[in-house]
């Protein structure tokens, strides 16, 4: 069980399950039945989610022990870019799922990292994402950044937030991008209507993603991306928001879906951050999987 405790130094108020959310690298749904169970106290009293937090505030967030793991370890193969004590580089293929959900309880990559890490993993965000720092969609491949303890993870989920985490990705788009490079700042949230759907919301959280093109085939575009924030499905909504989608995205692209993709043409392939014990800054690349360069190939012959 481990303590953390926080001063409240915003000069607006703002809800307790907000800022733990956004200052304890927790998400609001673990944060707010940590403070339902009694774990996180305003000025040394019990307080509710919907608690506004004023300015000098001290809040204290007690982590419990993690639970048993209700996911099972399975002796599911891992592409190890990087291993030491303190995290994991992982290259994730194409259909694989980060962390179990309804309809997906095996043969996720937190069933394949709990089988080759056992007990050493951080437990900060539950049972259900041990270690997990961010997450990429199913159909993505590519590098995901993994903390195999509590001081890794809060060390690394800080670099997340200031935005100093380098990810960089590439894609295949439909059409001919006008500029060679570009910017696409433009606050995201659930879709008002299509729940299981991000969209550009006025109010949403910010999303700024930088593009540079690599190759133009002239129905397509190969470009690598850069993600200043890491909203869910970031970078195929802004796409898709320039009328640009990413090709095989059978969510945000056009209803006449390239099936032979399996899902969408893009490939987390560099992680860069500062080292949690080293302080050291480091690099990772990913080549291109095989469906992306046979894809590339194709364009180009055409």
């Amino acid at each position: 069980m481990k303590t953390y405790n926080y001063i409240y130094d915003d000069g607006e108020s703002r809800r307790l399950d907000v800022f733990l959310a956004e200052n304890a690298q927790l998400t609001r749904s673990y944060a707010a039945t940590l403070i339902a169970d009694g774990c996180v106290t305003v000025n040394g009293k019990a307080a509710t989610k919907n608690t506004k937090l004023k300015q000098g505030d001290c809040i204290d967030v007690t982590i419990p022990e993690p639970q048993e793991y209700t996911v099972e370890p399975e002796n599911i193969p891992l592409d190890i870019i990087y291993e030491d004590e303190h995290l994991l580089v992982v290259n994730k293929p194409k259909d694989m799922v980060v962390h179990p959900a309804a309809g997906n309880y095996s043969g996720t990559l937190v069933n394949a990292i709990l089988y080759h890490c056992g007990d050493s993993l951080s437990g900060i965000n539950g049972v259900m994402r041990p270690g997990i720092l961010h997450r990429i969609d199913k159909n993505t491949s590519g590098l995901l950044l993994v903390a195999k303890n509590d001081n890794a993870h809060l060390f690394l989920s800080e670099q997340i937030k200031e935005h100093s985490l380098t990810r960089e990705y590439e894609a295949v788009v439909y059409g001919n991008l006008k500029n060679d490079s570009g910017t696409v700042d433009a606050p995201i949230a659930r879709h008002p209507v299509k729940r299981k759907q991000m969209a550009i919301v006025s109010g949403g959280k910010e999303a700024v993603t930088h593009y540079n093109v690599l190759e133009r085939f002239g129905n397509f575009t190969h470009v690598r991306l850069r993600l200043e924030t890491g909203r869910t499905h970031q970078i195929r909504v802004h796409m898709a928001s320039l009328g640009h989608a990413v090709a095989g995205d059978d969510v945000y692209g056009p209803r006449k879906v390239i099936t032979k993709l399996g899902g969408q043409c893009l490939h987390a392939r560099k992680i860069g951050f500062i080292h949690p014990e080293t302080h050291e800054y480091m690099e990772f690349t990913s080549d291109l999987p095989q469906y992306f360069t046979n894809f590339l190939n194709e364009c180009r012959g055409k």
